[in-house]
């Protein structure tokens, strides 16, 4: 195999192969949607809260209090919108967020809403062994499990970060469906090496992430919050 820094060089075989690990299936895109509805519409939030300073090994005590605020006003708020509209979501929540807010969890699925993976601490999975990342996807399915009493059957990366094991370990898991690439606007059949999995995935796009608009670069001269009414404006359309 050549070296990462010349693809260029690479025989058809090596880059065939990087193609071939998770690749679009099957289109699973219903012929008609419930009660005749004309779209649907997923809603779904990333509970990540302390992790984004942890899983860096970060120690900032401000960082750490801005991850709080995802508990004491993000979710609450969230909650609230959703029950006044009668709307069911997905909490895709790292272990360790469950761990630190386990009442949180569990007033997620008392509403009549689901919880999946997202990691133990929103590591990512692109830089962890085959074992590594195993255990860890293990470990936060238990613990979802053991808080809300509920066994996730669905997964979300961290920061989207699919490695080339991660979908074996989906399947290892028994998942039902997976919400992390990119490869239509259409739920589709995920691929593995040529080989159907039966799991379904649910796609995501930046542009669709409010991360993209209000995330905060400490030590960037750029720090480029977008407006709300902007950001409503490019969901809306989407």
């Amino acid at each position: 195999m050549n070296d990462q820094s010349q693809p260029w060089a690479w025989d058809e075989t090596h880059w065939r192969d990087l193609v071939d690990q998770v690749r679009a299936g099957r289109n699973l895109l219903p012929e008609k949607w419930p009660n005749d509805a004309r779209v649907a519409v997923a809603l779904s939030f990333d509970s990540d809260h302390e992790t984004n300073e942890l899983r860096d090994g970060g120690k900032s005590v401000g960082r750490l209090s801005w991850g709080q605020y995802g508990n004491r006003k993000g979710v609450p708020r969230i909650l609230d919108v959703l029950s006044r509209h009668e709307i069911s979501a997905t909490f895709f929540v790292p272990a360790v967020t469950a761990l630190l807010h386990p009442d949180e969890q569990r007033r997620v699925i008392d509403l009549g809403h689901e919880i999946a993976i997202h990691g133990w601490i929103h590591e990512l999975n692109s830089v962890l062994p085959y074992e590594t990342e195993k255990d860890l996807m293990f470990r936060s399915a238990e613990t979802l499990e053991k808080i809300t009493g509920v066994r996730p059957v669905g997964l979300r990366t961290p920061s989207w970060d699919f490695s080339p094991n991660t979908l074996q370990i989906e399947r290892e898991l028994e998942l039902l469906y997976d919400s992390s690439l990119f490869a239509d606007d259409d739920p589709y059949e995920l691929v593995e090496h040529g080989e159907p999995t039966g799991i379904v995935e649910l796609p995501v796009e930046w542009i669709r992430d409010d991360a993209v608009y209000f995330n905060m670069a400490r030590f960037d001269g750029l720090r480029p919050y977008t407006p709300p009414t902007a950001v409503f404006d490019i969901f809306k359309r989407e």
